[in-house]
């Protein structure tokens, strides 16, 4: 059982505090993958549904939000999964103030080319190739 895949309430507890015991819990996991014991591996998925929590339920703002997930998701003993996209991501989530799948998608259509298709025009703001459908 040394891989074990992180879902978005461990990371939650970890950054609210809000339930003492499962702070203390997810704390307990978060120093096992510290020492090595076990892998925790996060999908990008799971961070946007982070984030969603902490903006919309928590009332967070986003550069909070990216200041605390920054160093739990770089931790030693986390793997993320397509790391160097999701990071840029909430840089840019943080700086620009836009929502945090779109700066994943930004990020991910400057890293792997192309351009994002959409109606919202916070893509202006993201430095990337955009287009409204026509």
């Amino acid at each position: 059982m040394n891989d074990m895949w992180l879902d978005a309430n461990v990371l939650i507890r970890l950054i609210t505090t809000e339930h003492p015991e499962l702070f203390q819990r997810s704390l307990r996991l978060v120093e096992r993958a510290d020492r090595g014991e076990v892998t925790l591996r996060l999908l990008p998925m799971v961070v946007a549904e982070v984030i969603w929590v902490l903006r919309y339920f928590y009332q967070y703002p986003r550069t909070q939000i990216a200041e605390l997930l920054l160093p739990l998701v770089t931790r030693q003993g986390v793997v993320l999964e397509e790391a160097d996209i999701v990071i840029a991501a909430l840089d840019r989530m943080a700086i620009a103030n836009v929502d945090f799948l779109d700066a994943f998608l930004a990020e991910t259509a400057r890293r792997r080319g192309g351009y994002v298709v959409s109606f919202d025009r916070d893509f202006r703001s993201l430095e990337v190739d955009w287009v409204e459908p026509e």
